[in-house]
């Protein structure tokens, strides 16, 4: 072998080793997926990752939102078909179907062309960034975010006010947010700050933290709240998955699942689809 040839040999060597301490390129966007999830920047990119598995509901699955029900699935439908329509904001009870829900309308417009991104609430800050890249895309996208609020301190929430309505920037018309939050107003209020107040030239002048944190929930232009189940309903919802599940519902079912509620202290369609997993199994293995 040569001399150049040795020289090559170990320039292509030294190649290969600088390759690997780079750090990886960021992936590109399988854009025939239907859901996909924003990950973390690489190099200072964030890129979105297809979901290779996502959780398809279907609509009938939600019990005893029927409003609710009624409400995003207009919105949504305005939306697909490129007509007006608001960002969500899903507040109440836990284990009520709030994040099931966005998901079933989710499931139910997908083969319309509507996608769905999640984010989680601390990828908020790169929100500016998922809006270039999807906003000249034709697809329609709903950017999901669950379990939505912010502790005090945080300052992710201004990134998602100026996306939602603030901003230099118009909003893009082919997405819309949804979130879900255990509580309408999304940062924590204080009862100082209701009190504390200002006097201007004889006027009495509330203070200013508390409309700016009003502010955020008030960018939503649909609220849909969601309350704990009653008895009878919650019932109903444990009878539904029992039978869907494939289990019988017999005369000993309801006073089991009274039960199973009262350990959770709570009645909700969680709660309920929880117990019937439970039961089914046990009913299963009871027959083998």
């Amino acid at each position: 072998m040569s001399a150049f040839d040795q020289l090559a040999s170990r320039l292509e060597l030294l190649l290969d080793r600088v390759e690997k301490l780079l750090p990886a390129g960021t992936p590109e966007t399988d854009w025939s997926a239907s859901a996909f999830r924003w990950r973390q920047p690489i190099n200072g990119v964030g890129y979105l990752q297809a979901v290779k598995n996502p959780h398809k509901v279907a609509l009938e699955s939600l019990q005893n939102v029927e409003r609710q029900k009624a409400s995003i699935l207009r919105n949504t439908a305005q939306f697909v078909a490129g007509r007006q329509a608001n960002n969500v904001l899903l507040t109440g009870a836990r284990g009520t179907g709030k994040s099931t829900l966005i998901k079933a309308c989710w499931n139910h417009f997908a083969d319309q062309g509507l996608r769905l991104i999640e984010v989680d609430k601390t990828d908020l800050l790169h929100l500016a960034d998922i809006v270039d890249l999807i906003g000249e895309r034709p697809e329609r996208f709903i950017i999901f975010c669950d379990d939505l609020s912010f502790e005090e301190g945080e300052i992710t929430y201004k990134a998602l006010k100026s996306v939602l309505d603030g901003s230099i920037a118009a909003p893009s018309d082919n997405m819309l947010f949804y979130a879900t939050s255990n509580r309408r107003h999304l940062l924590p209020q204080k009862m100082r700050e209701n009190l504390d107040v200002s006097y201007e030239d004889g006027e009495v002048r509330p203070n200013d933290a508390t409309e700016e944190k009003v502010s955020l929930s008030e960018r939503f232009g649909l609220w849909l709240s969601f309350y704990p189940f009653s008895q009878d309903e919650y019932l109903e919802t444990a009878r539904y998955w029992v039978q869907y599940l494939g289990g019988e519902w017999r005369d000993d079912t309801e006073p089991d699942a009274l039960r199973w509620y009262m350990t959770r202290s709570a009645r909700s369609g969680r709660v309920a689809w929880q117990f019937a997993k439970d039961y089914v199994g046990r009913q299963a293995g009871s027959e083998v």
